[in-house]
Parts: C-alpha cells; structure tokens; sequence
C-alpha cells in the first residue's frame, strides 16, 4: 500500500524513482534525511499524509532533496518550475516508469502503453492506439455506448430520488464507467447480477488489491524470498493467471462467427484486425493484445469513475458552482429536446 500511495499521492510534490540507478561515492547527491542501514527511511514514512510529509521535507532540506527507500534512491522535487523541467524540459529522461514486479507481471514483462519504457516499441504501440483505438473518429463512434449507459444511470438515480432511497454515487459511477469500458472495449454488457458481471467487479477489485500492495523485492531485491513467504507472490500469479483467462476467453468470444453484433468494432475486434492484416509495424501477439486490454481493464475504469467522484464532490462543497453547473446541464438537455 505504501509503494501504490507513494507513486501517485503527489498534489504538492513530484517524485520520480531512479530505479536501478548506480549512486557511487563520488555522485554529488542531494541532502536529505539520515537512513537505517538496509531500510533506508522507509521507516519513518509517513503512508497516511505523504505529501505534508514531503513538504515538511522540504522545508528542511531544499527543493531537492533525496531519501532511500530500501535500495531504492528517490529524488523529491518541490517547486513547479523545476517539476516542469522534469515532467516537460527533460521528459525523454524521465518519463519511463520503474520497473516493479507487479507491474512486470500483469503488463506481460511491460508489453502494454502505460508501463512499457520509452523505446522505439513504445512508439508504435502508441501510435496504434492513437490512429486505430482512441482516434477523434473512433471515439465518437462509441458516443451512443456512453450517452445510453449515461441516460440508464440517471434514471436509476431518478427512481431512487422518488423512492426516498439513499443513492451511493460512489457505486453507481464506478458502475458506469465499467460498463462503458465492457461495452467499448469487449463489446458486452454484463447485467448487474449475471455471474460475469460478479466476476468481472471481483477481478478489477482484487488486481486494484495488488497493485497497491507492498512488494519487499521492489526494495530488497535480495530478499524476494519473503514475497513467497506472506504468499504476496502467489496472490499475484492466481491474479494473473484469472485475468489471462478472462482475456482469452473475450478473444475466443471474438473468434466465433456466431458472436453478437454488438462485438462487431469494438477495440478487441479492432486489435485481432489488426494482427490478423499485420499492418502494424510491430508484430501484434496476443500477449501485446492482452496487455492493451489489461490498461483499459484497470487504468480505464477506476480512475474515470475517482475523477467524477472528486469532481462532485468538490460541486457539493461548493454550492455557487454546483447552481451553475446544474443550470448549463438543464438548459443543454432542454436544447437536444427542442
């Protein structure tokens, strides 16, 4: 939990890992807080509030400033313009991921876009993505998979509101947009209580699980043997081995000549085109498939839904912007009546 928080909690600071990095004595490095031998200062990290706690950091030790995580080395830079000089003026250095053992199993060894390091690979399954999968026409195409889904939770919430129910907005949106994702993505749409549709909630729950796990191989390479030893690992490759499945079990669904319509298009039916055409620059394998579909599988669902999450929120606690808002979506709904 600790390594997934400290990956993506940084609203005030910016951090990217120097993963692998060889630190000689001779490197003039950073300041920063003194470590343990062999955890570095990994024990006074602060999960719960970590960007108060690199602020508070910051504040000691400068704009830059370096801890340890185990054998891992992390620079923490504060200010925006030197985050900029690093996420814009310097991308090309920065802007692979580190490699972690979760990650490396469920992107099928980083076949995948948004764990993949920047190479000449990267590059074409990107650009295949861009042109084939995510371009301005394909998205539109899939207008009447959102507005529909968006029209059926609205009138859940409606029926609700009527029948003085309490509604959990948090539910219904993660609901929506992982029925958006099966629809566009697998061309299926699982009803609420259809065992898929329980499978499917049960497999994005426990890979969410996962990846937020706390692997020690990550930082004690040397001592991966006690990932085996709490059963992290094992958990990891049932995990995997039950989102391959599902995968092929979607691709085989693609194959038969007697599928619905509804697959007819959809991004599955698109990637299988494709590597059946090789008209790719990479040679598109099923594992390269699987890995595309994995990103769309976990990275589509949960952060959509945590964005409208945030965003109603922030719209409760303010009332001015929530009236103003309510009134532009009155006065659109009233034009496409019209």
């Amino acid at each position: 939990m600790m390594f997934f928080i400290f990956l993506v909690a940084f609203p005030i600071i910016l951090i990217f890992l120097l993963h692998k990095t060889k630190i000689s004595s001779n490197t003039n490095l950073p300041p920063g807080p003194l470590g343990l031998p062999i955890i570095g200062n990994l024990h006074h990290y602060d999960s719960v509030t970590p960007h108060i706690y690199f602020w508070k950091l910051s504040r000691k030790y400068g704009k830059i400033f370096l801890l340890k995580f185990g054998s891992t080395p992390v620079v923490v830079i504060s200010p925006a313009k030197l985050a900029k000089e690093v996420m814009k003026t310097q991308d090309f250095a920065f802007c692979s991921r580190p490699s972690t053992l979760c990650q490396q199993k469920l992107s099928y060894n980083s076949h995948d876009i948004v764990f993949s390091p920047y190479n000449d690979y990267w590059r074409e399954i990107r650009k295949l993505c861009l042109l084939h999968l995510f371009s301005l026409k394909k998205v539109q195409s899939f207008s009447p998979i959102r507005e529909d889904e968006v029209s059926r939770m609205i009138k859940k919430i409606s029926h609700q509101a009527l029948a003085s129910q309490i509604t959990n907005l948090s539910n219904i949106v993660i609901s929506l947009t992982t029925t958006i994702i099966c629809r566009v993505a697998f061309g299926i749409r699982f009803d609420k209580e259809a065992h898929e549709k329980r499978r499917f909630d049960e497999l994005i729950n426990e890979s969410q699980d996962i990846l937020a796990s706390f692997f020690v191989s990550d930082f004690f390479p040397s001592l991966s043997w006690i990932d085996k030893l709490t059963g992290l690992k094992n958990k990891l490759e049932k995990n995997f081995k039950c989102l391959d499945e599902f995968y092929e079990e979607l691709i085989e669904q693609h194959h038969n000549p007697n599928r619905p319509k509804s697959m007819d298009g959809d991004i599955i039916d698109l990637l299988l085109q494709l590597r059946k055409e090789r008209s790719t620059q990479i040679n598109l394998t099923l594992d390269n498939i699987k890995a595309i579909l994995m990103n769309l599988f976990l990275a589509g669902t949960d952060t959509s839904a945590i964005t409208v999450i945030w965003a109603m929120t922030a719209l409760m606690k303010n009332p001015k912007a929530m009236k103003k808002v309510q009134e532009e979506v009155r006065k659109s709904v009233g034009k496409k009546a019209l």
